[in-house]
């Protein structure tokens, strides 16, 4: 079963950064989202560099559960594993643009955001949740940060009593008629002929890990830069040849260091974490 230090590895014993061979097409920015997507499930997989598209799905077939649609968290999910949540900017600071769904400290079953095939895909319940966030280029990945849900987002309950509140005060508002929706609220036949309806969405942003991380990590001037933070509790439940072989790393530009860092819920805490980084 792959991991995050094995899609770590992979990066670093790989070194090619170049994503413009992996999508073509009309809409750009899709397709480099997508492209970065792919280097992702490659990342994971062991399969960087791999030209074989057989022998790359037989791969994913091994190693994932889930790899995701166009509409509904999350992007990619590991076989007895973590959950993946890939987002792409192109400005290396820009805050992540999450729409409906908001930021989460783990994947859950139970969500309504989530599809019936991925609920049924394996037997979960709760999964870690890893937001992978690439700064690209038109052909090139640029910097990859790599966090875990936990160390980034709050617990589910300080998003879901916004929504909530929002929800239930949308649906005081007198003579009109609701519906049942996963968005925030439905309001429909809102004129007199009843053929207009209103949908009322959330779009939900958070900022950049690398803004929010800023204290631990300072933008540099080479051309790839990785930098994941781990939760040392998780870090040291993987598997011991996963972490003797990132620790066996000793290229330049490759570190390991024992940081702390603010707990989301309360940045009066703090939490032990692992950062990784690759700067080449």
């Amino acid at each position: 079963m792959t991991n995050i230090l094995e899609a770590i590895y992979n990066i670093a014993n790989h070194q090619d950064f170049e994503i413009k061979s992996l999508y073509s097409g009309r809409n750009r920015a899709n397709n480099i989202g997508e492209a970065l997507e792919k280097y992702i499930k490659d990342a994971f997989a062991g399969t960087l560099g791999v030209t074989d598209e057989l022998q790359r799905i037989q791969t994913f077939n091994q190693e994932f559960s889930w790899l995701g649609s166009q509409n509904n968290p999350p992007d990619i999910m590991i076989k007895g594993g973590d959950a993946i949540e890939v987002k792409k900017t192109q400005s290396a600071n820009t805050s992540l643009a999450l729409n409906s769904s908001y930021p989460k400290t783990d994947l859950r079953s139970t969500s309504p955001m989530i599809t019936k095939e991925c609920k049924e895909c394996e037997d979960w319940t709760v999964k870690d949740l890893i937001y992978c966030v690439g700064h690209t280029t038109d052909t090139n990945v640029k910097s990859l940060w790599m966090v875990y849900g936990n160390s980034y987002a709050a617990k589910h309950e300080t998003y879901q009593r916004i929504k909530t509140t929002i929800s239930e005060g949308i649906e005081t508002i007198p003579d009109v008629v609701f519906a049942d929706t996963k968005e925030l609220g439905r309001v429909n036949q809102v004129d007199p002929l009843g053929i207009t309806n209103l949908r009322i969405r959330g779009m939900w942003q958070i900022e950049n890990p690398r803004k929010v991380f800023n204290y631990l990590h300072e933008p540099t001037n080479k051309d790839f830069e990785l930098v994941c933070i781990i939760p040392t509790e998780k870090y040291n439940s993987f598997p011991n040849d996963s972490i003797t072989k990132l620790e066996g790393i000793t290229q330049s530009g490759f570190s390991i260091e024992d940081k702390q860092i603010k707990d989301p819920n309360n940045p009066a805490k703090l939490m032990d974490c692992k950062l990784i980084k690759l700067c080449v």
